[in-house]
């Protein structure tokens, strides 16, 4: 399903800016996986859906490390709820399943076609250590990238954004070049908009209800582009410039 609301075509932009984690990298299967190798140890059965809203809501607390460190943190949180044995092997076991968490079947392809055709920007509030893992698994085809590390803060506060447009400007372009591509409505669609880019949302959980691992937005933005897959972006861009 790919649908445009934006009068600005796709010819029009020379950067494109991603979300990471959710949108290129499956974070939450990732979660569900090593959450199903501690359980199956355990002799207990788990609701994979559930564990996904338990790591929510204790993802966003003031005490919250960055992601992924803060994986050990929220699993001692959904080991309580859900009957799991909490002791520092299965904490360090989640961070480093997030860490080598896998792209989503399309993503290697659709960034290797969109890196031919723009400059593509990491924006993602992993820190780099995991994004470097992520790049990698990606086909490295990123121009750019900003992780917490070097941004020191995480979306979607606008001071993330502001330094992406800085590099940009840098380049010679504004942040009137870059479409923003995500599947956060919280962290990356809302404030894209607020922001006065264009944006890209790639709904990822098309298919499921709610919003998983990720924080509901306090109300839904409409994008200027949506697509169920990130291929669907790179084969609109294929045909919008000719191909």
């Amino acid at each position: 399903m790919a649908t445009q609301t934006a009068a600005k075509p796709l010819t029009a932009f020379s950067h494109v800016s991603f979300d990471v984690v959710g949108t290129l990298i499956d974070f939450e299967d990732a979660i569900k996986n090593g959450l199903a190798r501690i359980a199956g140890d355990a002799g207990v059965d788990i609701d994979g859906e559930a564990a996904l809203t338990v790591y929510r809501k204790a993802r966003y607390q003031p005490e919250a490390l960055r992601f992924p460190d803060d994986l050990g943190r929220c699993y001692g949180r959904i080991a309580a709820e859900l009957g799991l044995p909490d002791n520092e092997e299965n904490r360090r076991l989640m961070i480093e399943a997030v860490g080598e968490a896998e792209p989503f079947p399309d993503s290697v392809e659709a960034m290797a076609r969109l890196k031919a055709r723009y400059k593509l920007i990491a924006m993602t509030n992993a820190r780099r250590w995991a994004f470097e893992k992520y790049e990698k698994k990606l086909g490295m085809p990123f121009w750019a990238s900003f992780t917490t590390d070097e941004t020191g803060t995480e979306k979607p506060d606008p001071a993330f954004f502001h330094q992406v447009f800085a590099h940009v400007e840098r380049d010679g372009g504004s942040r009137a070049d870059i479409l923003h591509t995500a599947q956060s409505q919280y962290h990356d669609i809302g404030i894209s908009r607020e922001l006065g880019m264009t944006n890209a949302w790639i709904a990822r959980r098309h298919a499921q209800q709610g919003y998983g691992g990720t924080i509901e937005p306090a109300r839904f933005t409409e994008p200027d582009y949506r697509f169920n897959a990130l291929i669907e972006l790179a084969e609109t861009a294929d045909r919008a410039f000719g191909r």
